[in-house]
């Protein structure tokens, strides 16, 4: 269809200049941090000298990678869009928001698995119903931004949409019906339009038309990293969250034995009675260490939404197009 639609346009072409040293060096830190977040929970994290290894590659790659982008004539990553306060603001904002809405896609799945007894399907169903009110919600957003209303009012709404919808789902408890915490996330469709569509088109919309393309791949980029940093974040942080709260409440069962009395009584052998008990401990501590979690990327969601205000007012309305 592309080729169809696209025959007879216009396609100019130039010499292109690759800025190898930019290139291996941008391979080099990303490729080390990558696999130092994607290992460091498995590892231990710093405790491991492979952690460390990647740990000091990274820093010094990364270094070295600005100094060289920001000296080089022709950098394969065009660090100088930053100097546009619109553009720094609204990438910065995505790339904050992103990451912590991407936590709570990680998170939600693993909680329903672990702890509800969903399958993968109907985990994939109850996150994936967001998708119904973003593709109803997405042209009212779109005439609303045609019709010049300020961008930067409807990215924070809805970054504060997304960070209500998380402090709705800290009140989950472990008998919720499928219906009831579904709510939460078929809502948060229109959360999303109202987030993503306007702060990329404004991003697009504070470079210069020649700079759109770097802009683009540059604004991206920061979203994709931050949703690398959430995801192993936001397990770590529940796993640690689960061991701490699991110590606590072992620490204040008072009446332990005499539930293992009871249990006991009613003809359940010693052992399978402190297997019952300790699974009911484990399982309440994954259910508070991911209410935690909720309130901790409610917390990210609520700081990014006051990020988008340090971009300039737009002139005019953008046009949402380009963030495609």
């Amino acid at each position: 269809m592309l080729l169809v639609l696209l025959r007879g346009q216009p396609d100019p072409t130039s010499p292109a200049f690759i800025d190898k040293v930019g290139l291996a060096l941008l391979v080099l830190w990303v490729g080390a941090l990558q696999i130092m977040l994607d290992e460091g929970r498995n590892k231990d994290w710093f405790a491991s000298p492979e952690i460390q290894v990647l740990g000091v590659i990274f820093v010094i790659g990364f270094a070295a990678f600005l100094i060289w982008e920001l000296t080089e004539t022709n950098p394969i990553v065009d660090l100088r869009i930053f100097r546009h306060r619109g553009f720094a603001a609204a990438a910065s904002t995505y790339a904050f928001g992103f990451g912590a809405f991407f936590a709570s896609i990680v998170l939600l799945p693993l909680w329903l698995q672990s702890n509800m007894g969903y399958t993968a399907t109907w985990a994939g169903y109850a996150t994936g119903i967001m998708g119904i009110l973003a593709v109803a919600s997405a042209p009212l957003v779109g005439k609303a931004v045609e019709r010049g209303v300020d961008v930067r009012l409807i990215v924070s709404l809805g970054i504060v949409w997304l960070a209500f919808m998380m402090v709705w789902r800290m009140g989950f408890t472990p008998d919720m019906t499928f219906l009831q915490m579904a709510w939460p996330t078929l809502l948060t469709g229109i959360a999303m339009v109202m987030f993503f569509v306007p702060v990329t088109g404004l991003a697009m919309a504070s470079v210069e038309p020649e700079e759109q393309a770097n802009a683009a791949g540059l604004s991206n980029f920061m979203r994709t990293l931050a949703g690398a940093f959430a995801t192993s974040l936001i397990q770590t942080g529940w796993s640690n969250a689960t061991r701490t709260n699991q110590t606590e409440l072992a620490g204040v069962i008072h009446h332990g034995q005499a539930a293992l009395n009871a249990m006991n009584s009613q003809g359940l052998s010693p052992g399978t009675a402190r297997a019952l008990l300790s699974s009911a401990v484990e399982s309440q501590s994954i259910m508070l260490a991911t209410l935690n979690m909720f309130g901790v990327i409610a917390i990210c969601l609520f700081f990014a939404a006051t990020i988008i205000w340090l971009a300039p007012k737009p002139q005019g309305p953008i046009n949402t197009s380009v963030a495609h």
